[in-house]
């Protein structure tokens, strides 16, 4: 099944009155169950391809296709229903919310969705042990180091099931070390549940955990490479 499939795929942004193109035709693939990487130099439009991918932003140009669902067709309602129940997002800034604890934070996209409470609070430890964090569920983000944070933001993205995950520049804000025990927990999951990722960086790193790097460069696909 392809779960994110982009036809000739432009995007402009205006900048002190000029126009500059992140993206520039890109026909790029991505069936259920990958492990992905778009690699490329800051600039070179890998976080752009994401943002459309995950319905943050709106493309100037081809199509972009979510689970065969033609996204410059949908109304804003019908975007924002996609992004919250068939997307995952994991940001470098984590975007937790402070005042809230991490069970609140980890819960909230089932709250949005309107899950019943018992469902939420078994759903929530479930994810919360499955990422290790079943003994911090009353913390808040401020309490815990760049790592746990950012095992919150994967137990948030994952917790509504979705079909994709979107994941830009995961690793940048953490050490070697943690950034491979992040990787590590996300591939796991990736093969336990059957979910797709897809990330954006120019981390060796992830490079070397991708099944798939596709190299971007001036918003134009240079190199695809499925690993053996």
């Amino acid at each position: 099944m392809t779960v994110v499939k982009a036809e000739n795929v432009v995007k402009n942004y205006g900048l002190n009155g000029q126009t500059v193109q992140a993206l520039r035709g890109v026909n790029l693939e991505f069936s259920g169950g990958e492990f992905s990487a778009i690699a490329g130099p800051s600039g070179s439009g890998k976080s752009t391809f994401l943002h459309l991918a995950g319905c943050l932003d709106i493309l100037t140009d081809g199509k972009m296709l979510i689970a065969g669902s033609d996204t410059k067709e949908m109304s804003k309602n019908q975007l924002a229903l996609l992004r919250r129940h068939s997307i995952g997002f994991i940001f470098q800034a984590y975007n937790l919310i402070p005042v809230l604890s991490v069970e609140e934070n980890v819960s909230f996209p089932l709250t949005l969705m309107g899950i019943g409470k018992k469902e939420i609070k078994e759903r929530t430890e479930r994810v919360l042990n499955e990422v290790g964090l079943d003994d911090m569920a009353k913390r808040r983000p401020k309490e815990m180091s760049g790592g746990q944070q950012q095992r919150v933001a994967i137990a948030r993205a994952l917790i509504k099931k979705p079909a994709l995950i979107l994941a830009d520049e995961p690793t940048a804000n953490l050490d070697s070390k943690i950034g491979r025990g992040i990787l590590e927990l996300m591939l796991n999951l990736n093969k336990s549940e059957g979910t797709t990722f897809i990330f954006s960086t120019h981390d060796q790193m992830v490079m070397d955990f991708a099944r798939r790097i596709v190299h971007i460069r001036d918003g134009q696909i240079e190199n695809d490479e499925v690993k053996s």
